[in-house]
């Protein structure tokens, strides 16, 4: 039985510079409860401005990574309590979190599980993991980025395709599609993401927030805007110590240490 007084999100540290949020309510699937969403957020606030923290792994544990919305607490309001929940508030930490994020996903990712899913830069998934979007089925539709992400990740009839039908998609078709960056065995996944948050924490810190600043920035920006956003950040890291650092490891021909500025 799982523990009642336990938080619905958990804390671990199981390498240097890692930080793990597991997602815990076993006993709803981890359905993203109101307080769930808040811990997250508040959670992502904090490791976001830590300078210990390199990488952030996001799980559900082994079986399920989350099935979406709390519909519960959705059933009985109206549109102006969903309004005023602000969840692009609340989700804005993990939209703007600076250090790269890792999603494990095992199981369900579906609704607001998926668009969780997301809101990481890097998807390992395992084989039986399914992704899908199925709040046209309730009467609604996705509302915390499952169309506007999802069309950027899969294209334009694959996201289609997910939202209008609610149907899922598989782990493999995902991976074929650009949503997911690693597929594996599905007793793999925790050791697969644990190993690729490991490699990106030994990465410079300040080069990998201005990668992923970068390439978030200039998705949806013209190219010639994109680029000059691309030369700017390289030349800005031409001050820091870990660009010397790493240049002259190489040039003598040894491991590099990182300091993370």
């Amino acid at each position: 039985m799982p523990d009642s007084a336990a938080p619905p999100v958990l804390l671990e540290r199981p390498l240097a510079g890692v930080a793990l949020l597991r997602l815990n309510r076993p006993h709803a699937t981890n359905a993203l409860s109101l307080e769930l969403q808040a811990l997250l957020s508040q959670h992502f606030a904090e490791l976001g401005a830590d300078p210990q923290v390199r990488c952030i792994l996001l799980t559900g544990g082994d079986n399920v990574f989350a099935a979406g919305g709390d519909i519960g607490s959705m059933a009985g309001v109206g549109p102006i309590d969903i309004y005023q929940r602000h969840t692009e508030r609340v989700w804005a930490p993990i939209q703007h979190c600076p250090k790269p994020v890792i999603a494990a996903v095992c199981g369900y990712a579906y609704g607001g599980g998926c668009e969780l899913a997301m809101l990481a830069d890097l998807i390992v998934a395992g084989r039986n993991a399914r992704f899908c979007q199925p709040e046209i089925r309730i009467g609604i539709m996705p509302g915390i980025g499952g169309t506007q992400r999802l069309v950027r990740a899969v294209g334009k009839a694959k996201a289609m395709r997910m939202a209008l039908t609610g149907q899922p998609i598989s782990a493999e078709e995902a991976w074929v599609a650009g949503l997911v960056s690693d597929l594996v065995e599905d007793d793999q996944v925790q050791a697969r993401a644990l190993e690729l948050a490991r490699v990106i924490a030994g990465m410079p810190a300040l080069a990998a927030e201005q990668i992923k600043e970068v390439i978030l920035a200039g998705m949806d920006a013209p190219l010639d805007a994109a680029l000059a956003l691309e030369r700017k950040a390289n030349a800005l890291l031409f001050a820091s110590r870990d660009q010397k650092e790493g240049m002259q490891a190489f040039i003598e021909k040894r491991p590099a240490r990182f300091e993370g500025w």
